[in-house]
């Protein structure tokens, strides 16, 4: 913006229309006091200054302005129609102006004059910047450099300190540093440890991470000058970056020697002792297989004495015991525990066959609930149970077992049905994601969930593993009939399908049975 400082509004008025005319911002004074404090508030890159004013006159004006750091370097143009003599332009140029002007003037040479200033004024003001630019950036630099031959320093320091084989690089891979460590694997700082031959070197693991300029760990072999083996160490290069630019390498080498033979010898232990394993595994095997085959005829040739015991414990209760009654009741006890001792063999036998891994198959679980609803169609009657079954989609399982699984538990929710209600069983099932009895439902989900609600007497939940294990009871056989195996059955089975078994309970309001079970069985790897 160009600043004209005359007393006179016409000369004012000419001199601005003759500068917007050619795209000039021009502000205007009538004083040079007026002046001043313009020139205090707003930035100007030319001032025409009229000589002859009231008060203060241009010259003073001129040497006002120059005076002021902010406004010292403005150029200024004396314009005069009085004042044309000799001395009076010389003053004007001493006091600060860099044109005289006289009028009458050309409007045109004083056109091409404002433009050349003005001009010359952007430059100047553009150099000023640029100037000041490039001081700060020689400042910013010389402070990185400071900081940056501080932070080598510290970093030499803290290298010379550490218990490891420690050295630094330039940008290309030259050593510039190396701490007292380095001096057991290389006589000089410029020389490399000697490496296992055939295997990677330092120099080619320095090489490596200059061409990726990424972090590298590698394993190397390096030989001590005192000893005549190699010994292993993990070599590490990191780049250190100034401005996003690699300047320099740190490279760490830290003895893993002891590591690596404790690996390796662990190694071998391990191998060995899993050979032994599997050794075992297999005499394990064989003895399960041989005590399933003794388990199995055991409980059968058990049987047989139990049935002569109760065959003919009738007969002599039916025929020679009908006047005795005390006699007979004594028989009866032997016939009772002998009808026990029938069930027991009959479950025991039952858990010692399903070591034996039947053929999994893809199997209507609802057909087999039906079945064994029909099975069990004159206790459900006898006890007016009602038995709701919700469409459980097919899976992959032995369909032998499963029936054990559903009969068992159905006939442990008759059983220990509440006297107060008629039973009352629901059977749900739903898809879901995760082998897990609280995952989500999900439509495609590999898993299913199948839950078994009844309303008996339930149990306390403190007692949930208990009732699981083989053998064990929560109520004596005088209340409730049954051997106590099964839920363990059940329990066996779920875990030989792969899957999980629960139970949520509470003493008089019911239990539910969760199975989680895979739609489809896992496939063993063929390798063995």
């Amino acid at each position: 913006m160009i600043l004209i400082v005359d007393d006179n509004p016409e000369n004012i008025f000419s001199l601005k229309k003759i500068l917007e005319l050619n795209q000039f911002r021009v502000d205007a004074a009538s004083s040079g006091e007026e002046a001043l404090k313009k020139i205090l508030k707003n930035s100007y890159s030319l001032i025409i200054l009229d000589v002859q004013m009231p008060g203060m006159d241009g010259f003073e004006v001129a040497e006002a302005i120059t005076g002021y750091s902010k406004s010292k370097h403005i150029p200024i143009i004396f314009l005069s129609a009085v004042n044309t003599e000799k001395r009076f332009i010389t003053k004007g140029y001493s006091s600060g102006a860099i044109d005289y002007i006289t009028k009458p003037f050309d409007p045109d040479i004083l056109l091409l004059k404002v433009k050349t200033f003005v001009r010359l004024q952007e430059q100047a003001a553009e150099l000023k910047a640029i100037h000041k630019t490039l001081q700060e950036e020689i400042e910013y630099r010389k402070q990185a450099e400071k900081e940056l031959q501080q932070s080598v320093q510290e970093l030499r320091l803290i290298l010379e300190s550490i218990q490891q084989i420690a050295f630094t690089t330039d940008a290309a891979g030259n050593i510039e540093f190396v701490n007292h460590h380095w001096y057991q694997y290389a006589f000089r700082k410029e020389t490399l440890p000697e490496t296992q031959p055939g295997q990677l070197s330092v120099a080619a693991c320095l090489q490596q991470a200059i061409d990726s300029g990424k972090p590298l760990v590698s394993e190397i072999q390096i030989k001590p000058l005192a000893e005549d083996g190699y010994r292993f160490h993990l070599l590490s290069m990191t780049p250190v970056k100034q401005d996003g630019s690699i300047v320099k390498w740190v490279g760490i080498l830290t003895d893993i020697h002891q590591q690596r033979m404790a690996n390796h010898l662990l190694e071998q232990r391990v191998i060995e002792r899993t050979r032994e394993l599997q050794n075992a595994n297999r005499e394990l095997e064989a003895s399960n297989h041989e005590l399933q085959q003794f388990a199995y005829v055991a409980s059968h040739d058990l049987k047989e004495p139990l049935r002569k015991i109760q065959v003919f414990s009738n007969l002599v209760r039916d025929k020679f015991l009908q006047d005795n009654k005390e006699a007979a009741a004594f028989m009866d006890r032997i016939i009772r525990s002998s009808e026990r001792m029938t069930n027991l063999i009959t479950d025991v036998l039952g858990y010692s066959e399903l070591s034996i891994t039947g053929a999994f198959a893809v199997t209507n679980l609802n057909a087999i609930i039906a079945e064994i609803m029909v099975d069990m169609e004159l206790l459900i009657s006898e006890k007016r149970a009602v038995i709701k079954v919700d469409d459980i989609p097919q899976l992959e399982v032995i369909p032998g077992q499963m029936r054990q699984v559903f009969q068992n538990i159905l006939s442990n929710a008759l059983k220990f049905s509440s006297k107060d209600g008629l039973p009352q069983v629901n059977i749900t099932a739903e898809m879901i994601k995760d082998r897990s009895v609280t995952a989500a439902p999900s439509p495609t989900g590999a898993y299913c969930r199948i839950c078994v609600a009844d309303n008996g007497i339930g149990f306390n939940e403190v007692y949930l593993d208990r009732i699981f294990a083989i053998f064990q009871r929560l109520h004596s056989k005088e209340e409730y009939e049954g051997t106590g195996i099964g839920l363990a059955i059940v329990k066996k089975i779920v875990e030989n399908h792969n899957g999980l078994l629960t139970a949520k309970s509470k003493e008089g309001e019911g239990s539910t049975f969760i199975i989680v079970l895979p739609v489809c069985q896992p496939r063993k790897s063929q390798n063995t």
